[in-house]
C-alpha cells in the first residue's frame, strides 16, 4: 500500500531528526574525548615542570651565591606557572569535558523521543494496512470497516501529535546545542587566554631574574674557592709588601718629621753649608788682612 503525502512527510522528518542526533552523538563524543586527552596532556606536562622546578632548585643549592639566588627565583616562578596550569586543567574539566560529557545523556534522551514517536507512526501503518485488509476482505462488513477506520483515526491523531512534539523537541535541542557548543569552546578560549596571560607576566618575571644574575661576582667566589686564604696569592703579598713600606714611611715621618730623599740635602743643611763657607771666607780675609800690615 502506497504511503500518503503526510505520511511519507513525516517519515522525511524522522530521517532528518535521526541523522542530527547521530551527528551530535558522534562528533560531541569525539570533542569530548580529544578535550580530555588535551586535559591530560597539560596535566602531565604540569607534572613534568614541577620535576623541573625540583631539579633546579637541587642545582641552585650547589651553586655560587647569585647564580643560587637567580636559580632559585626562577624556580619560584616556574612553580608558579604551574599552580596557574593546576587551575587551568580544573576549569577546563568543570566547563569544558563536563558540558560536553553530558551530551551524552542528552543524545539518549532524544533517542527515546524519536523511538517513540516511530513507534506511534508503525502502529498508525499498521492500522492503515488492517484497515486495507478489511476492506479488500469483508467489503460489505461496514462495521468492521468503521471500527478499523476509527482505529486509524486514533493512531493518526497520535502520530501526528507526537511528531509535533518531537518537531518541538528537536528544536529545543538544535538551539541549545549550537548555545552550548558556543558556550563551550568560548570557555575554552577564555580559560587559555587567562592562563597564557598569567604564564607571560610570570615568564617576563623569571627571564628578569636569571638575567640579573651577576657573572662577575660568581666568578670571583669561584676564583676564590680554588685559592683558598691560606695560600696567599701574588695580589695578596704585592699588598702585604705595599702595607710594609708604608708603615716604614709613616715611621721615618714620626721621626723626622720631614720625608727626605736618600743622598738629597734638605734645605736646612744646604743653609749651614753656606754659613760654614761664609765664615771660611771670612776667616781667609783677615789672614789676608793681618799680611800686609
Amino acid at each position: 500500500m502506497s504511503r500518503t503525502p503526510d505520511a511519507r512527510t513525516r517519515d522525511g522528518q524522522t530521517r532528518q531528526i535521526q541523522e542530527n542526533i547521530t551527528n551530535v552523538e558522534k562528533h560531541f563524543g569525539e570533542l569530548c574525548q580529544l578535550f580530555a586527552a588535551y586535559v591530560r596532556k597539560t596535566a602531565r606536562l604540569r607534572d613534568k615542570a614541577d620535576l623541573l622546578v625540583r631539579e633546579v632548585s637541587l642545582y641552585a643549592d650547589t651553586e655560587t651565591p647569585s647564580l643560587k639566588s637567580g636559580l632559585k627565583l626562577f624556580a619560584d616562578q616556574l612553580a608558579k606557572i604551574q599552580d596557574y596550569r593546576q587551575a587551568e586543567v580544573e576549569r577546563l574539566e568543570v566547563k569544558v569535558i563536563e558540558p560536553l560529557k553530558s551530551y551524552g545523556t542528552v543524545v539518549k534522551l532524544k533517542r527515546e523521543d524519536l523511538k517513540n514517536t516511530q513507534n506511534v507512526r508503525t502502529r498508525e501503518t499498521k492500522q492503515m494496512e488492517q484497515l486495507e485488509r478489511m476492506r479488500q476482505r469483508r467489503p460489505s462488513d461496514r462495521q468492521v470497516i468503521s471500527q478499523a477506520e476509527s482505529e486509524l483515526q486514533r493512531a493518526t491523531m497520535d502520530a501526528t501529535r507526537t511528531t509535533r512534539q518531537l518537531e518541538e523537541t528537536i528544536d529545543e535541542f538544535e538551539k541549545q546545542k549550537i548555545r552550548d557548543i558556543k558556550s563551550i569552546l568560548g570557555q575554552f578560549i577564555t580559560i587559555e587566554m587567562a592562563f597564557h596571560a598569567k604564564a607571560l607576566e610570570v615568564f617576563t618575571t623569571a627571564y628578569q631574574h636569571i638575567q640579573n644574575i651577576d657573572e662577575e661576582e660568581d666568578l670571583e667566589v669561584f676564583r676564590s674557592l680554588l685559592h683558598p686564604p691560606d695560600y696567599p696569592t701574588r695580589l695578596d703579598i704585592v699588598r702585604a709588601n705595599t702595607r710594609g713600606s708604608l708603615n716604614r714611611t709613616t715611621s721615618s715621618l714620626g721621626k723626622s718629621g720631614t720625608l727626605q730623599q736618600p743622598g738629597t740635602p734638605n734645605r736646612s743643611m744646604k743653609r749651614e753649608e753656606e754659613d760654614d763657607d761664609e765664615d771660611d771666607d771670612e776667616d781667609d780675609l783677615e789672614d789676608v788682612t793681618e799680611d800686609e800690615n
